[in-house]
């Protein structure tokens, strides 16, 4: 456990230009507290002092603002950025050198006491304030953007935005752009799809009014010979 509490450590400073010592990360980032009342939880989950597990947890929560279910599977390398407002449930299962950041959800959509929280496999990042529904899996070095709601399995190397989720990009990215990735160059083929649809519905209604008007000409043009 230790081995992993300087791992979460280290991670921190790989992850964030904003930590500059290791005291400030200790005394100053919530996300690192939340991680460190985990790994006791999970301690005690493990070796059946499940209420004394589920006590520290919500010590956890109340001075954090972050729920992780001692019964949760994290790795090694694990980040959470800011981290204000996340959830992680009790099956969720979550790979090596993940990230997730401020307002992420793990949840579950039904009442089933079996596996029902997602699964994060390695090197996944979710972005602020994504939704992932049931025990879906995210594939290793995939990432998810933020505000995305995602209730289907997404496949290894993969971008996935909007509500729903879709993938809208596969291909393994550079190892330097692990973290910092701009979404905002990555566009949404449905809504380029609509895009298109709706240019080319407006010069269809121009050419119908151009052949009406064309038309209306020459019914007009034989009664003005005749006169």
């Amino acid at each position: 456990m230790f081995e992993l509490i300087r791992r979460d450590i280290k991670v921190i400073f790989e992850r964030d230009p904003a930590a500059r010592s290791t005291s400030e990360i200790i005394f100053c980032y919530p996300g690192f507290h939340a991680l460190l009342f985990y790994r006791i939880s999970h301690y005690l989950w493990r070796n059946r002092l499940l209420f004394l597990g589920r006590f520290i947890s919500n010590i956890g929560r109340f001075f954090t603002g972050i729920e992780i279910h001692p019964s949760a599977k994290i790795g090694g390398g694990f980040f959470i950025d800011h981290g204000m407002g996340v959830v992680i449930g009790e099956t969720a299962e979550i790979g090596e050198n993940c990230t997730i950041f401020q307002g992420v959800t793990l949840g579950g959509v039904i009442l089933d006491k079996g596996k029902r929280h997602p699964t994060l496999m390695d090197n996944v990042i979710v972005g602020a304030g994504a939704t992932i529904l049931g025990p879906v899996t995210i594939g290793s070095n995939s990432r998810i953007g933020a505000g995305s709601v995602v209730v289907n399995e997404v496949p290894p190397d993969s971008t996935v935005l909007g509500i729903p989720g879709r993938v809208v990009y596969t291909g393994a990215l550079p190892p330097d752009s692990f973290v910092d990735i701009d979404y905002r160059d990555i566009s949404d083929p449905v809504a380029k799809a609509i895009k298109c649809i709706i240019n080319r519905v407006s010069t269809l209604e121009k050419e119908i009014i151009e052949l009406k008007e064309t038309g209306t000409k020459n019914l007009m043009k034989p009664q003005m010979d005749t006169d």
